[in-house]
């Protein structure tokens, strides 16, 4: 639809390459449309969300729901592969439900569209993100198709990311809620899979820094209550604050700061309690 604040997130930093747009939807030729256009902005792959578990997504026949009607999903991947120049991946879930878990029929479909690689969530939509992934589909979407498989759903540790690698074949991992107040778990991981040893410790200082400045691009990218909004809830679960003494009543004023003057007086005070 073009809409302004759609586009603003188009807009893809030089440092950022190789990045990926993300699109969701359920009308083949809209969603070809749009791959073309992300492509046009430098985006150098489309992902398309079959995933997404919200409701007034889904109720659109849209995000996951998509998995209940696998000739539509053919068809919009098919139209989005034939519409751009550049590679487009998927992500979906196992499945509706426990009764209606299809990834394999939706994998399959999709490497038959012409899709570059698909990544998996081991919920179901109906768990949204409770409960435990089911890496055993993961592995058995792995079986069925050749093109790379990327796995997702509770790799919260380094050790864990190893064992996703070694135990289901996957060909690369994504790592989502456990990233939040914590964007060094991709350091870590990183160093656990090229020397098979932990990272030595990182200062409780270097991590604060980090936290600064993911506040300073948030504001940066949006502006100062967009850019709070944004990212406090992120800070607020950061492991970074674990262990300190009656930190409840600090998390709830780190999610109520509307400034970047709030949000540091009260890093200046947890700097002198870590």
């Amino acid at each position: 639809y073009k809409n302004q604040k759609s586009l603003a997130m188009l807009e893809i930093a030089p440092e950022e390459h190789p990045a990926a747009i993300q699109l969701f939807g359920s009308v083949p030729q809209e969603l070809a449309d749009a791959a073309k256009l992300a492509q046009a902005h430098g985006a150098d792959l489309i992902d398309f969300n079959m995933g997404c578990p919200v409701h007034k997504i889904v109720s659109n026949g849209e995000g996951s729901a998509l998995m209940k009607d696998p000739e539509r999903a053919y068809a919009i991947l098919a139209a989005m592969v034939d519409a751009v120049d550049i590679p487009v991946t998927v992500k979906f879930r196992t499945g509706w439900d426990q009764e209606h878990q299809n990834c394999v029929e939706i994998a399959k479909l999709a490497e038959k569209a012409g899709v570059a690689a698909v990544a998996v969530h081991g919920r179901t939509r109906t768990q949204f993100y409770s409960g435990k992934a089911d890496w055993e589909k993961i592995r058995e979407v792995k079986e069925s198709v050749g093109i790379p498989v990327i796995g997702n759903g509770d790799v919260t540790t380094p050790q864990r990311a190893k064992e996703c690698f070694d135990r289901y074949g996957v060909d690369a991992i994504m790592i989502g809620r456990a990233s939040f107040g914590r964007p060094w778990i991709f350091k870590e991981v990183k160093h656990y899979l090229e020397t098979g040893e932990e990272m030595p410790p990182l200062s409780a200082e270097w991590k604060l820094n980090v936290l600064r400045r993911e506040v300073e691009d948030s504001v940066k990218l949006l502006d100062e209550r967009r850019g709070i909004l944004h990212v406090r809830r992120h800070l607020a679960a950061s492991p970074l604050f674990k262990g300190i003494p009656n930190f409840r009543d600090t998390r709830i004023a780190m999610l109520r700061a509307e400034t970047k003057e709030e949000l540091y007086r009260i890093f200046k005070e947890i700097e002198k309690l870590i």
